[in-house]
């Protein structure tokens, strides 16, 4: 009796639970959410580019010459301090030869030419008495404290042979040779310039042939740019070169001159030579870097975008019905900060921003949208419809 009611109150205990747990309804259902990315995009639309090639390159000179002695004997001091850095003009003496030994060698010689000519003059009397008159004014010009004046024209064939026996002409040509050989103990600047080395000081003793100084021209510079040499085949002789200063706050205006016929082993690029004219503003130096920007030719049916937004090479992200899609591009020119590309059809949607942790097929949302749809871009609330129903379930 007793057990029979104790399992009479049990199942009526268990079918009551079951009515219960019956009428209670089912808890709502959190729908999985998948995130938006924002995406700066562009269309593509292809036109016509004016590109440009923009890259480094140092400043030289292009005189750069060793200044050597033409004689031997005791360096003397010019119009120029002979030291390193010292500047020069075209024409001034930068150091003398020790001279005087073959000053008065060369006037003792002039001075035996003198008697030597007295002695023929008169037999040029009798025997050639029409070129005594022209022999004797050559004979009286001479000074030896100057150059040689004109020989007279010898035209007879018998008076040459006769002077030519009395050594006349050939002291005469030995003489003119000792007043170069003179004039070379004197060094002049060839070039406005400066001393880039210095090897020898005043006072030493220098042998012919021997180096004294190293210097350069200072108002003639050239720039070697290194490019790539896909760059350079758009380079060509003459081309306008815009040169600007690292901070770009001074310009210069160049051509190229020359272009290098191979290319660099080690930087495999080719050199690009530039000659820069004079700027009144800023005196250029020999040995400083500048920017160079050499406008080339327009291209065709292009689309320039930032270089970051291409990753392995030649890809980038189009976006199609809301998802990231791959697309390979060709790559026609690639500057410092962009890219210029063909390649995909034009009116695509395409990112020109870096992506990172991303993959084909993610959801994004483009600025243009956020721009229709206020308050949905980066920052907003939510980042979309999808968010806001996930708020509503969340409560």
């Amino acid at each position: 009796m007793i057990i029979g009611s104790v399992l009479l109150i049990l199942l009526v205990a268990y079918g009551l639970m079951r009515f219960l747990i019956a009428q209670k309804e089912p808890p709502p259902v959190r729908r999985t959410l998948e995130a938006r990315r924002y995406v700066k995009v562009e269309p593509v639309k292809y036109t016509k580019i004016a590109a440009e090639v923009s890259e480094r390159g140092r400043l030289s000179s292009i005189a750069e010459i060793d200044i050597v002695a033409e004689a031997a004997g005791r360096i003397e001091p010019g119009q120029v301090a002979l030291k390193k850095g010292a500047r020069f003009s075209k024409g001034d003496v930068l150091f003398v030869v020790y001279p005087d030994e073959a000053i008065l060698s060369l006037k003792a010689r002039k001075s035996q030419y003198q008697n030597t000519l007295a002695s023929i003059l008169p037999d040029l009397a009798i025997d050639f008495p029409e070129a005594e008159e022209n022999f004797m004014e050559f004979f009286s010009s001479i000074n030896v404290d100057k150059a040689l004046p004109p020989m007279p024209e010898i035209v007879d064939a018998k008076l040459k042979i006769f002077l030519a026996s009395r050594n006349v002409i050939s002291e005469y040509y030995n003489i003119q040779r000792d007043e170069l050989q003179l004039e070379r103990r004197t060094i002049r600047a060839p070039f406005n310039g400066t001393y880039l080395d210095v090897y020898m000081e005043l006072g030493a003793y220098i042998n012919a042939g021997g180096r004294v100084a190293r210097a350069i021209q200072t108002d003639n510079l050239e720039m070697e740019v290194p490019v790539k040499r896909d760059d350079a085949t758009w380079i060509n002789l003459g081309d306008p070169v815009e040169v600007v200063s690292e901070a770009r706050s001074l310009t210069w205006k160049g051509r190229v001159i020359r272009k290098s016929q191979f290319v660099d082993e080690n930087t495999q690029r080719q050199s690009i030579f530039i000659l820069i004219e004079p700027n009144s503003k800023q005196t250029l130096l020999a040995g400083e870097y500048l920017r160079a920007i050499f406008p080339v030719r327009p291209i065709e049916h292009v689309m320039e975008i930032p270089r970051n937004s291409v990753f392995n090479s030649n890809e980038v992200f189009v976006v199609k019905e809301g998802r990231l899609a791959k697309e390979d591009i060709n790559v026609v020119k690639v500057n410092e900060r962009t890219l210029i590309f063909n390649g995909i059809t034009e009116g695509d949607t395409l990112v020109v921003q870096q992506l990172i942790n991303v993959s084909e097929g993610t959801m994004v949302q483009t600025d243009k949208e956020a721009t229709d749809r206020p308050g949905q871009g980066p920052g907003g609330p939510g980042q979309g419809r999808e968010a806001a129903a996930g708020t509503r379930a969340n409560r």
